[in-house]
């Protein structure tokens, strides 16, 4: 055994977990790591939460607001890592200033995502929610009328809203799966949608007055909040359907609504909301017409694990100078 004087003594960074993990995955992050473990970031936990974080490099989880007041209690903080691809949670400028890596988990989701958004397509369409609970209701007692009749999905036109990875995920089913023309509404032109789907890029619009489904795929910022309201659902078919998977606040709630209520569009597949979860005692839960889900987007078995695992990958990466990926102010990693 080398004499004391020759052990070198290393203490692993701290950091804060907020968000339960799958126990391969805690240990994967106690291996580096002295883990300080929450369940969420919720008032009670403020008193043991501001002392751990008083000494945190790192945090990783999901929910809660990641500000100014925040970082300030986290004077040693280095990297946050969300068990997200969204991080409209985040004040990201507050980050920058104080040289705090943002990752966050961009390409586990696309695929199942994109299958819940056609999904919604599908059960708005046909109204799968509403007949299914008519026959368990025991409405179903001969062959049924035009009033249990849906819309056809195959080869009507469906606008995407962005297209990123999910946008374009979609319209490789839409396109492949249904046959369906696509329009598309993003700041550039993707060359590689246009080539494999036909797509077309066009104003918005254009895209609410051609498209038989309108898609929400983007992220919330200033410059999409409430980019869906009263004037743009006016533009829209009558027998057009809104679908949102991508933030809630991208629509104005109020006005979507009220455009329900009055027929100013057919139908709503829903898997996002302004204030979730949904209060009860929104109209939006007693409309036939709209397919409300609890935001399940990304909510199988296999893609949270590997959100979960991509995200601990994240923060290893952020702490131990590794950053490859994911990093969504990597501008910091170049001071």
């Amino acid at each position: 055994m080398p004499p004391l004087a020759q052990l070198e003594f290393v203490m692993k960074p701290s950091i804060v977990l907020y968000k339960s993990l799958p126990a391969d995955l805690r240990e994967r992050l106690e291996q580096h790591f002295t883990v300080h473990a929450f369940n969420g970031l919720q008032p009670e936990n403020r008193d043991e939460l501001r002392q751990a974080l008083q000494q945190a490099e790192g945090i990783i989880g999901s929910g809660g607001k990641i500000d100014e007041a925040f970082l300030q209690q986290a004077p040693k903080l280095r990297a946050a890592s969300t068990v997200s691809v969204g991080y409209d949670n985040f004040d990201v400028e507050a980050l920058n200033a104080h040289n705090v890596l943002l990752m966050h988990t961009p390409t586990v989701l696309t695929e199942t995502v994109a299958d819940t958004i056609m999904s919604l397509v599908l059960a708005t369409a046909r109204r799968v929610v509403e007949v299914a609970e008519r026959v368990k209701a025991g409405e179903w007692r001969g062959s049924i009328g035009p009033d249990w009749f849906g819309v056809d999905v195959h080869h009507k036109t469906i606008g995407i809203l962005g297209m990123g990875r999910i946008g374009l995920a979609l319209a490789q089913r839409a396109h492949f799966g249904f046959g369906m023309p696509v329009l598309y509404n993003a700041r550039r032109t993707h060359e590689e949608a246009e080539q494999r789907f036909n797509a077309r890029r066009c104003d918005l619009d254009t895209l609410l007055a051609e498209s038989d489904f309108v898609c929400i795929t983007l992220p919330l910022t200033e410059q999409t909040f409430h980019m869906i309201g009263r004037d743009q659902l006016a533009k829209m078919k009558k027998s057009g359907i809104l679908i949102n998977a991508g933030r809630g606040p991208v629509v104005d709630e109020q006005a979507l609504i009220e455009a329900l209520q009055n027929g100013v569009i057919h139908a709503a597949g829903l898997d996002v909301f302004e204030k979730e979860p949904l209060p009860a005692n929104s109209p939006l839960l007693s409309m036939p017409n709209v397919v409300a889900l609890p935001h399940i987007g990304s909510a199988t078995h296999e893609t949270r694990y590997g959100m979960a695992a991509c995200a601990v990958d994240n923060l290893i990466a952020a702490l131990t100078g590794t950053v490859k990926e994911n990093c969504v102010n990597p501008q910091l990693l170049r001071k």
